[in-house]
């Protein structure tokens, strides 16, 4: 069995623009959220907003973990996805849990929370992501793993220091080709197009925009975006205070 690496994320974190640059490496098979289908075909209890699935998206969790597996047999293969989509299943799965090289991604919630309401306004607390990842977290701690975190807005400053950084960690050598790329669209990334026009349109990461203020956008939308912001914080500030400097 080839590696397996696990970018755990929350939603509107950066994660697609990481995935394309673990694309553009050439020597992964690379996994777009391939557990979101399981997520949103049962245990959401609500469809997701530019889902269209195709004949490749599994709506079980067995399904999935075979299928990657599978893959990790003929090579090395990273997948990046949202913890909350398979914690509970995966927390009941230590053998799949070490077969893995976990690593995180987080962003400031002000930020992911504005954007995430501006594709679904309608989505649920849990959907923010960020307590679930900090719970996975201390769950992979508990069993004696070290798993790196990357902060969103530190990528976006220094791609290449912050990624060389985490390859590191993870076991990975750098790829410093690895950061621009080229314009055609993933064939995995179809069935969710919606969620992902902009790093489809870009050629790189993006520098942070500069003179924004999301938290003041936030508060305009008030009600409960405010109280998402405020319950997942807390799980943020945890993570970021781990996250590779």
């Amino acid at each position: 069995m080839h590696p397996i690496y696990a970018l755990w994320c929350h939603p509107r974190s950066l994660s697609t623009a990481i995935e394309r640059i673990m694309r553009e490496r050439g020597d992964l098979h690379v996994m777009h959220e391939p557990f979101l289908y399981t997520y949103y075909s049962g245990a959401s209890g609500r469809p997701l907003p530019h889902l269209e699935p195709g004949p490749d998206c599994h709506s079980s969790y067995e399904a999935v973990r075979d299928d990657i597996r599978a893959r990790a047999r003929s090579g090395p293969v990273f997948f990046k996805d949202m913890s909350y989509y398979v914690l509970d299943r995966l927390t009941k799965d230590p053998e799949f849990l070490t077969e893995m090289t976990h690593g995180f991604l987080v962003r400031d919630p002000a930020a992911a929370i504005l954007s995430y309401a501006r594709l679904d306004p309608d989505f649920r607390c849990e959907e923010a992501g960020l307590e679930a990842s900090w719970t996975l977290y201390c769950r992979l701690r508990n069993i004696g793993l070290d798993p790196p975190v990357m902060q969103a807005e530190a990528v976006q400053e220094r791609p290449q220091a912050v990624l060389a950084a985490y390859w590191q960690a993870v076991g990975l050598p750098d790829a410093p080709g690895a950061f621009t790329w080229k314009g055609d669209t993933p064939d995995d990334w179809r069935h969710v197009a919606g969620w992902h026009r902009s790093v489809a349109r870009s050629r790189g990461i993006r520098p942070p925009e500069r003179g924004s203020d999301p938290r003041a956008e936030l508060r305009g939308l008030g009600g409960g975006f405010l109280d998402t912001y405020r319950h997942h914080r807390p799980f943020y500030n945890r993570l970021v205070a781990r996250a590779i400097a």
